[in-house]
């Protein structure tokens, strides 16, 4: 379909090259002369962008009538990304348009190539932010602490289909993706949807478990079991009874606590550490790795027997090179979030900032792409966010030069996501390419992660 564009401006010449300009270029045009028209317009129609000259009457050149116009439209329809243009454009002008909600600005004449290019980015832009408002209403309809599944990409749909059909039953899952693609965020949505949502969803990442607490810490252990056991604790998997599961990170479980995790899913009892008394739990398990679960059998790593009860149904997340057209959404969304968390009035994206994102290859998934907005809202100067507050390498440039820009917690964070790229994924590869313990690896991607 088409994106409709309402061009407002009161000469019949501009709004005649416009026309011509646009609908050339596949968009489909209506036009209005003033503001009435404008919000008769706009009330009467949907519209995927306004391109609106700020000045309606040939004897001012004050750009009052079309601030006030477009204060008016953001308070129908904040998702509606507006362009302004004027013949008469100032610094000021051009400022107070963006503070009252205006996506870009054009000045008179115009240059066609950058006209289309602003207007295309803020078609899709306008887009995300309305599929955007969609999805986060439907999630706080359901359960005001499920966090927003953003899933509108092709490459998601085969995703979002398995997850619907397995969501409501108990069939363990093991979501499987590289490093920062969500799986912790799908987990979360198939418990939200399942039958046990008002039980507790408990996660534990059993890959920086070591062998001595990893019974502990799932089981639970009795007082006086070890030196340690001041009193009685209780394990995960009671925490979790009669609700979900999660271990996060399962191929990096040593065989030896694989052998102990298989007798508790193949019995349902357990035993807290130190005690003979025998506890069932019914619980739901959902589990999670970056690494290919089948590969690691194949190298004796990991027990095909544990597999086969963990992976009942297994659900791919694809990389978000792999789903870009997901990344607008994702951004508005993560810059809502982090606006509001760190108060700060930003809530747009500049043209050229958006292409950045666009253009980053992420190999960090969407945990980096997160980070990158995370450090735009903070320090974004006004209401939109610029190139430079992103904090993106440029394409191509060369390691050893950003290095030398970055912090020492800037360049860790680059070393660990560079080896765990090189090591598809796998935790215990690339903290051997470190030179770091898997235990100190994950404490410090948990630091990333906060």
């Amino acid at each position: 379909m088409s994106p409709r564009i309402l061009v407002a401006d009161d000469q019949q010449d501009v709004l005649e090259a416009l026309r011509l300009l646009l609908k050339g270029e596949g968009f489909e045009i209506a036009t209005a002369t003033s503001a009435a028209g404008v919000l008769a317009a706009v009330e009467r129609s949907d519209f995927d962008a306004v391109l609106l000259d700020l000045n309606y009457q040939r004897d001012t050149t004050s750009a009052a009538e079309g601030l006030d116009l477009l204060t008016r439209l953001q308070a129908m329809d904040h998702t509606l990304p507006v362009v302004v243009m004027t013949a008469w454009g100032t610094v000021d002008k051009a400022v107070e348009a963006m503070r009252r909600g205006a996506r870009d600005f054009i000045e008179k004449p115009w240059d066609n190539t950058r006209l289309l290019a602003t207007l295309r980015t803020q078609v899709a832009l306008g887009a995300a932010l309305r599929s955007t408002a969609r999805l986060e209403s439907e999630n706080a309809a359901l359960r005001g602490d499920r966090p927003a599944f953003i899933a509108t990409a092709k490459a998601m749909q085969p995703v979002l289909q398995m997850l619907r059909r397995v969501a409501a039953s108990d069939a363990p899952v093991l979501i499987s993706g590289e490093h920062g693609t969500g799986k912790d965020v799908v987990a979360q949505w198939l418990h939200a949807e399942s039958h046990r949502a008002e039980r507790p969803l408990v996660t534990v990442n059993v890959g920086g478990l070591s062998d001595g607490v990893f019974e502990s810490e799932l089981f639970g252990h009795v007082k006086g079991a070890f030196t340690d056991a001041k009193t009685d604790r209780v394990g995960r998997f009671e925490l979790a009874d009669g609700g979900t599961l999660f271990l996060d990170e399962i191929a990096n479980m040593t065989l030896t606590q694989q052998a102990k995790l298989l007798r508790v899913l193949q019995t349902g009892e357990l035993e807290r550490v130190g005690s003979s008394k025998t506890r069932r739990v019914d619980v739901r398990l959902l589990s999670a790795t970056n690494a290919d679960a089948a590969s690691e059998v194949r190298a004796g790593r990991f027990r095909e027997d544990l597999l086969f009860r963990l992976n009942t149904v297994e659900i791919r997340l694809p990389p978000l090179r792999e789903r870009l057209e997901d990344i607008p959404a994702l951004a508005v969304h993560f810059l809502r979030h982090h606006a509001t968390r760190y108060r700060k009035p930003v809530d747009a994206f500049a043209p050229d900032a958006m292409d950045a994102l666009l253009r980053h290859p992420w190999p960090g998934n969407v945990r980096e792409l997160e980070h990158a907005v995370e450090r735009a809202a903070l320090l974004a100067e006004g209401p939109v966010v610029r190139p430079s507050d992103l904090g993106l390498a440029p394409g191509g440039a060369d390691d050893a030069a950003r290095l030398d820009a970055m912090t020492l917690a800037d360049v860790e964070a680059h070393l660990i996501r560079q080896a765990l790229d090189r090591a598809g994924g796998n935790v215990s590869d690339a903290a051997r390419a470190l030179g770091l313990s898997r235990s100190a690896l994950y404490r410090r991607l948990e630091k990333l992660d906060r």
